[in-house]
């Protein structure tokens, strides 16, 4: 459909962009697209930034990171069909790690709408069908003066724990109707809390008090309910120890007395819980890897505190509270009976004594080598994004996020979530580098946002280690079949290629990784490092624990 002069007057695009200010928006992601122009005609007049991407799937990714180190809704703007459709990866993991991506598309004009086949360019018999099942909500926008509404009630969902994206798609010509209404300046859209029942609580705060061996496993929805000295206070006041899901790192300090880490791939991890009189887990469903790939075997009780109702008791019998993390933890750090510290420190170290000796035992000294080297260049308060490869898969277990944060695509486990997410929280804070970490891989699924680091001169450092291939499934399917097939990659010249896009670059060897890395972190601007080395997983564990032959076993996730 041709733009007229006439329809460059304030329109039904002024609507959007005007409601997601007055809602508190700052910044939005997208790609244009014909049926979306409305919309981006209307951004050029409002003070919103617009952060451009090159492929829609990476400003998916870089929108849900924006949402995870701001806690704040990141509107997500694309164009019809295809566009929406290649948000569906993207939406999926922020789906996962509840990330509230507010992804706002066009749809074919009104006449096409459900099923007209008009033969509209991009046109679906039903777009929004394809995103029900992944997204939390679904909102159809049909005349200009539905807008205002509908994009507060689809901000409040993005919110509402869970937080999760959303999906919202408006018609081309609503977005290019002129209209005559005041423009958008009041628009609320407050989430409902969601407190913890007292009688809940008051039973839990029992059942805790009076535990001989109480443990916590802490998941991501502590970290997301920005509940840290709530389960601190609580871990101190019960002398628990305390581990982290790999979503939810960060949730407790790593070298506390009471840390467990975060080895919930490891047999001596998963028998420590087991072994608790009293396991509370909060914000966690205790999904494949929180349960070392569902060998965990609970003897004692288990209090679960989610957010998200689908999740309470989905994996295991237990006192389900429905609440948001931070609520319910203050609640029972002022219920439980505080005791006096006692032997859990020691009981922490010795399982970590454990863990480290079988670590050590496998001649993986490259590996961690590497992973310290990234740890010692990398800002305490540096936030890190990272891609489904195998250091990555080291991260979730061994890497100490400090006062940063850990980052990773573990919830869907789909490839190229590292660098563009990257791109996303550096958006949220220019003023701190940010690491970004990929293997040859997942690097190849947004090589074109080197542009988009150089376009808006963001400091990202890209940490890509290239092997050859796809390392993980290689290493599973030689050691299921004997030998890999379609593993083995050509791949580019990194240094070459991030050079062409203007964006320094260095190769390094695991001896001057520490050193070079640093140096691209503190240089203004994106960077890349490129690392060629041959990685490898440890051990598993979970596979003698299902045989019933000890613990030894544990594999990453299935992706390379």
């Amino acid at each position: 459909m041709p733009l007229s002069t006439a329809q460059r007057a304030r329109h039904g695009g002024d609507l959007v962009v005007e409601s997601l200010t007055a809602l508190g928006a700052s910044t939005v992601f997208g790609l244009p697209g014909q049926h979306a122009l409305g919309a981006f005609d209307a951004l050029r007049r409002s003070g919103l930034t617009y952060v451009g991407l090159r492929v829609e799937n990476n400003a998916g990714f870089a929108a849900d990171a924006f949402a995870r180190v701001t806690g704040s809704v990141a509107p997500l703007l694309v164009s019809t069909g295809p566009g929406a459709l290649m948000t569906l990866a993207a939406l999926q993991e922020s789906a996962a790690a509840s990330a509230p991506v507010l992804a706002i598309g066009s749809q074919v004009p009104t006449a096409g709408l459900g099923g007209g086949r008009k033969g509209y360019l991009h046109e679906l018999v039903d777009q929004k069908a394809s995103f029900r099942d992944i997204v939390k909500s679904v909102h159809t926008v049909r005349a200009a003066s539905q807008i205002p509404s509908a994009l507060a009630a689809a901000w409040a969902s993005a919110l509402e724990a869970p937080a999760g994206p959303v999906w919202l798609e408006i018609p081309q010509d609503v977005l290019l109707a002129p209209v005559s209404v005041p423009p958008v300046t009041s628009l609320r859209a407050a989430p409902r809390p969601l407190p913890p029942r007292s009688e809940l609580t008051a039973e839990a705060a029992r059942l805790l008090s009076g535990a001989e061996r109480p443990v916590i496993l802490a998941g991501g929805g502590v970290v997301r309910a920005g509940a840290r000295q709530e389960l601190r206070a609580l871990a101190e006041a019960l002398d628990a120890p305390v581990a982290t899901t790999f979503g939810g790192k960060g949730a407790f300090p790593w070298d506390h007395p009471l840390s467990l880490q975060s080895w919930l791939e490891d047999a001596h991890t998963t028998e420590f819980l087991e072994d608790a009189d009293v396991l509370l887990v909060v914000g966690s469903g205790l999904g494949e890897l929180s349960s070392n790939y569902h060998t965990f075997r609970p003897r004692g009780r288990l209090v679960q505190i989610e957010a998200d109702l689908g999740k309470l008791e989905s994996n295991h019998p237990a006192l389900g509270i429905h609440a948001d993390a931070r609520e319910a933890l203050a609640a029972l750090a002022e219920a439980v009976a505080p005791r006096p510290p006692g032997t859990a420190p020691k009981a922490a170290a010795g399982l970590l004594t454990r863990v480290r000796d079988r670590i050590e035992a496998q001649g993986l000294e490259l590996e961690q080598r590497v992973l310290r080297s990234v740890r010692e260049a990398l800002p305490d308060d540096s936030p890190s994004f990272w891609d489904m490869t195998i250091l990555s898969y080291w991260a979730w277990s061994a890497f100490d996020p400090r006062t940063g944060a850990l980052h990773s695509a573990q919830g869907a486990g789909g490839l190229g979530y590292g660098f563009p997410a990257a791109l996303g929280a550096a958006v949220a804070d220019r003023d701190r580098p940010v690491l970004a970490v990929s293997g040859d891989g997942g690097a190849m699924y947004s090589v074109s946002e080197l542009a988009t680091a150089r376009q808006y001169r963001l400091p990202v450092t890209w940490l890509i280690v290239d092997d050859g291939g796809y390392g993980i499934l290689r290493e599973y399917m030689t050691d299921a079949f004997g030998e890999a097939t379609g593993t083995e990659l050509s791949r580019p010249d990194f240094v070459a290629l991030a050079e062409s896009f203007g964006v320094p670059a260095v190769r390094t060897t695991p001896a001057r990784l520490r050193a070079d890395l640093a140096d691209a972190l503190a240089a203004p601007g994106p960077s890349v490092v490129v690392l060629p080395a041959l990685l490898r997983m440890y051990a598993p564990t979970h596979l003698d624990r299902l045989t019933g032959d000890g613990a030894h076993g544990g594999p990453g996730p299935d992706q390379g």
